[in-house]
């Protein structure tokens, strides 16, 4: 499956309360995301609270045509799960442990 998000609402500093195409829903703290290169400038909270769901990428776009990718933001809203371990390992976010 493909993953998409279908919803997002601002909650708080840089909180987005999301929802995706498997159904799951959860909270994305994005604020240590934003210390670098294009992401820099999201760290202005009025800026920030501007993000959009895109409907051709399927996922939240700021108006300074920064992104980011849906399997991240799903990472960030569901990281803890010790259940999407493997998924999480696959996309490059969680090193595989040793066998």
């Amino acid at each position: 499956m493909i993953l998409h998000v279908t919803a997002a609402d601002y909650l708080d500093a840089y909180r987005i309360a999301l929802s995706f195409n498997d159904g799951r829903s959860g909270i994305a703290d994005l604020g240590d995301a934003l210390a670098e290169g294009v992401f820099q400038p999201l760290q202005d909270i009025a800026l920030f609270r501007q993000f959009k769901i895109d409907g051709d990428l399927q996922t939240i776009v700021w108006p300074n045509g920064v992104d980011l990718a849906p399997e991240f933001l799903y990472f960030k809203a569901f990281g803890g799960d010790p259940g999407l371990r493997p998924q999480f390992e696959a996309w490059g976010y969680l090193r595989q442990e040793a066998a």
